[in-house]
């Protein structure tokens, strides 16, 4: 059926190119296989990896085969299935995160696997549920997994850093962290202050200001786990402001932060670096979507933009300066 439909999807050819790379095209939308689900989109998200993909910089790890159509956070209805799947049908509104190998969320449709799909409530939006999984995913990951902390409020109250607090992966890190008993203190520019402060953070630094760069506790914190959300601060920075076992919790590390790691591993400091590479799970996305639904996570949109104009999404996200995440909608 949907096999033989043909569907409008956003592409690129190769590396490089930005939003200008970006090309419209009429495609077949595919066919589930074993274990998946056909979407008919109804909101996509952008992340970084996404560009990066694109610009090449993700190229030793996620080498690419051209075309290609990008993105991976997907809202929408299931319209088919395939052979296996048991726990959705046709009609049945879900969030889904799809393969970053395979891509596909810049178009009418996609297919999702049934295991990283999760049904999507009447108070959840296709924004907001769009909106969640790479970001909201990465944020929970590093606070419950690499900073140990339980978002039920249970574990011991910590000192927490959140650098670019304002962003995708950022926003919902305060947000969580404040559910898990945490004292926030957060980084952003100084147009979004008052925004953050709003999401709970308990205090906020600018940036740009000279205790900002030095990402210096007003209350005289020291931090139990900072969660990177940045670039461009070197140890040197975090290393004074840590608790004697405080940890830095790297989203998008680079080479010298896998050097720092490595090098902190073999000296075996108290004070770690921590690499995250985020692992999709199914039941923490559906958790995300249930705190969302009972309204104790917001998905914050910064803008939202037609398939027709993917390019202005593209160029917003590249630009690295949003206040919680870009919408695609097709």
């Amino acid at each position: 059926m949907a096999g033989q439909k043909l569907m409008n999807a956003v592409r690129f050819d190769g590396y490089g190119g930005g939003a200008a790379g970006l090309k419209h095209v009429e495609v077949p939308a595919a066919s589930p296989c074993k274990g998946e689900v056909l979407l008919k989109l109804e909101a996509t998200s952008l992340n970084p990896v996404d560009w990066k993909i694109q610009k090449g910089m993700l190229r030793p790890i996620l080498p690419r085969k051209f075309p290609y159509i990008p993105c991976t956070d997907v809202a929408g209805e299931v319209v088919e299935v395939g052979a296996g799947v048991e726990n959705f049908k046709p009609g049945d509104k879900v969030v889904a995160i799809l393969s970053h190998a395979t891509g596909g969320g810049l178009a009418e449709f996609a297919v999702a696997k049934e295991s990283l799909t999760v049904p999507r409530p009447p108070e959840v939006s296709a924004a907001e549920g769009a909106a969640l999984p790479v970001a909201g995913l990465t944020a929970h990951q590093a606070l419950t997994q690499s900073a140990g902390i339980k978002l039920d409020g249970s574990s011991p109250r910590k000192n927490i850093l959140i650098t670019a607090a304002s962003g995708g992966v950022g926003h919902y890190a305060v947000q969580l962290a404040k559910l898990g008993n945490t004292h926030v203190t957060a980084t952003c520019g100084a147009r979004n202050m008052d925004f953050v402060k709003s999401l709970g953070a308990d205090e906020v630094l600018d940036y740009k200001t000279p205790e900002g760069a030095a990402l210096k506790s007003p209350s005289g914190q020291k931090y139990d786990a900072v969660i990177h959300c940045a670039v461009g601060f070197p140890w040197s920075t975090f290393e004074p402001n840590l608790s004697a076992n405080g940890k830095v919790i790297d989203i998008t590390p680079g080479p010298s932060a896998l050097l720092t790691f490595a090098f902190k591993k073999l000296t075996f400091s108290k004070k770690q670096l921590v690499p995250l590479l985020m692992i999709p799970k199914a039941e923490n996305l559906d958790y995300l979507v249930k705190l969302v639904k009972e309204g104790k996570l917001k998905s914050v949109i910064d803008s939202k933009h037609p398939l027709s104009k993917a390019e202005d999404a593209w160029s917003k996200s590249i630009d690295g300066h949003s206040t919680g995440k870009v919408i695609v909608e097709p």
